[in-house]
């Protein structure tokens, strides 16, 4: 989950240009009736650039059993450096999974195809909740693959103090306690929010307003981790950690009397992760098939159980337990949650701002 550096874009763009040409779709489809994945010829490859720790191996075993389309999945760890690997073009994407203000960069830049919906009936399952969103409001582009939020997770056998928010936080009591996702917009955002501000308003003013509160928090932390911030809990190396609710759910899962998760007060942002097909994509018939196949409810079921975020599929929630459906950080008030919008040459001077922050500690 996770977020770009949008100046990117514009620095790619020459490079991007010149990658355009040359497309070729991948085996055309063949039906097989209402709501499940059509059948393509024999063979045939679909190159995947998605999160690390999100997509079950599983999965793409099994739609290569039923399709004979190979699955090449490689994973990046953060928006910025998929994208920067998408513009490069050292590599073919035909599917990537950006976050919703990287989709909404890279569909100003005409960068994403349009989705063709008669290949992708199981469509239809996706909640209300994750639709008419800023980023993609038709589901033109994208299909939602979790829903997400960052919340604080708290170790209760070693910290006894009331935790509501970021402030109860970033205190210097827990200094070297701390595990903090490794993104600087989301840290920005943390402090942004607690003093009144609006998380999207990213200007030079801001940022110089919440600087000196910035560096005192970034001193507290002890790791930085985007990939799997929950390991440092579970290992005990820290205390308290600021991360992504799928990983604070397998932590409520793991030991719910011993980690709690808090939303924090002064206010919490969304996240949705989707899949999207790049403008120089060489199998979109293949990509919009691993679509509609991860739609279906018993696959989509599958990623829930081994990536317990906000599942954006109202079918498959009907087959998950109802333990599953109570875990507190699987399934946050995500509905009245604003989302991270696109925000320009601003996400450079954020990068810029944590990056020379964390190098003069």
């Amino acid at each position: 989950m996770k977020r770009i550096s949008a100046l990117l874009i514009l620095m790619f763009l020459p490079l991007v240009a010149l990658l355009g040409c040359g497309k070729k779709e991948g085996p055309a489809p063949q039906s097989t009736g209402s709501g499940s994945a059509p059948e393509p010829k024999a063979g045939g490859e679909l190159n995947l650039f998605g999160w690390s720790e999100y997509i079950p191996q599983e999965i793409l075993d099994g739609f290569t059993k039923e399709t004979g389309i190979k699955v090449n999945y490689e994973t990046f760890a953060s928006n910025e450096e998929m994208l920067s690997k998408l513009l490069a073009g050292s590599t073919r994407y035909d599917l990537i999974q950006p976050s919703e203000y990287a989709i909404e960069a890279l569909v100003k830049q005409k960068k994403l195809q349009p989705l063709d919906p008669a290949r992708i009936p199981n469509l239809k399952n996706i909640a209300a909740a994750f639709r008419n969103q800023p980023h993609d409001p038709e589901l033109k582009y994208t299909v939602p693959w979790m829903g997400t939020t960052v919340g604080i997770v708290v170790n209760t056998e070693k910290v006894k103090e009331p935790v509501k928010g970021y402030k109860d936080v970033f205190q210097p009591k827990y200094k070297g306690r701390i595990v903090a996702l490794n993104d600087a917009r989301e840290i920005v955002s943390w402090v942004m929010v607690t003093m009144g501000m609006n998380a999207n308003d990213v200007t030079p003013e801001n940022l110089a307003k919440i600087k000196p509160t910035l560096a005192e928090w970034i001193k507290l932390v002890k790791v930085f981790d985007s990939d799997s911030p929950k390991t440092a809990l579970l290992n005990g190396d820290v205390d308290i950690g600021v991360i992504w609710s799928g990983e604070a759910a397998l932590l409520y899962q793991e030991n719910k009397n011993k980690f709690q998760f808090i939303l924090p007060t002064e206010g919490a942002h969304k996240a949705i992760d989707s899949l999207a097909i790049p403008e120089n994509a060489e199998n979109k018939i293949g990509a919009e098939m691993f679509m509609n196949y991860i739609l279906r409810p018993e696959v989509s079921k599958l990623i829930s159980d081994k990536f317990p975020y906000t599942n954006p599929n109202t079918e498959a929630r009907k087959l998950l337990t109802p333990e599953q459906l109570a875990n507190p950080a699987s399934y946050p008030p995500l509905a009245g949650m604003e989302t991270f919008h696109d925000i320009g040459k601003a996400a450079a001077d954020v990068d810029k701002l944590v990056t020379d922050l964390k190098a003069a500690q």
